[in-house]
């Protein structure tokens, strides 16, 4: 049996069943818990890392979707003024 760290409630977890470092919702709260001991059994809130890489490739797909749009921009300048009469 383990406490849930953020809101006390117990959490009905066999030690056998799970490894250090093993996430975990909890069923009370639905906080995100990380085991931080398994004897005697500890759980910890877990670092929210997934949710900042998610947001770190939707940063990068923005980048390449500019990069692309210049790229389209210099493929249809041929060095032919367009509109320019002379």
């Amino acid at each position: 049996m383990a406490t849930c760290p953020e809101c006390d409630a117990e959490i009905e977890v066999d030690e056998f069943d799970v490894d250090k470092g093993d996430q975990l919702s909890c069923p009370e709260c639905g906080s995100n818990l990380e085991v931080v001991s398994v004897s005697p059994l500890e759980l910890d809130l877990a670092d929210d890392d997934d949710e900042d890489d998610d947001d770190d490739e939707a940063d990068e797909d923005e980048d390449d979707d500019a990069d692309a749009d210049e790229t389209d921009d210099e493929e249809t300048d041929d060095g032919e003024d367009e509109g320019w009469d002379e």
